[in-house]
């Protein structure tokens, strides 16, 4: 066992949002996605990840991080808000609402 402090890639708890979207198009979805990197610098988002199923790849989840909990529900105020844009409106089919979820563990090798 590897002492934690120790350890190489000690990684900071955070807090994430979960947003899962079915998408129109994923490539027409992801460039407008794109088009939003600076505001979600400035609103907080510390990294995010894309990810599809395998078998559909109008499924993503979009997995936002941020370094608080009141970040991650400020941004969440703010995603309401483009959701209601047309842009939105032409890319997503769907989407769920947006889940909080709190880093309690991670581990890389």
């Amino acid at each position: 066992m590897v002492a934690w402090a120790s350890w190489p890639h000690r990684c900071r708890m955070t807090t994430s949002l979960q947003i899962r979207n079915t998408v129109r198009d994923f490539e027409a979805w992801k460039a407008a996605f794109d088009k939003y990197e600076r505001f979600r610098v400035d609103h907080g988002v510390r990294s995010y990840r894309v990810l599809r199923r395998a078998d559909d790849a109008q499924d993503v989840q979009v997995i936002l991080d941020f370094d608080t909990p009141e970040a991650a529900v400020e941004f969440r105020g703010e995603l309401e808000q483009i959701w209601r844009t047309p842009r939105s409106h032409e890319q997503l089919a769907a989407h769920d609402e947006p889940l909080l979820l709190e880093d309690v563990g991670r581990e890389s090798w």
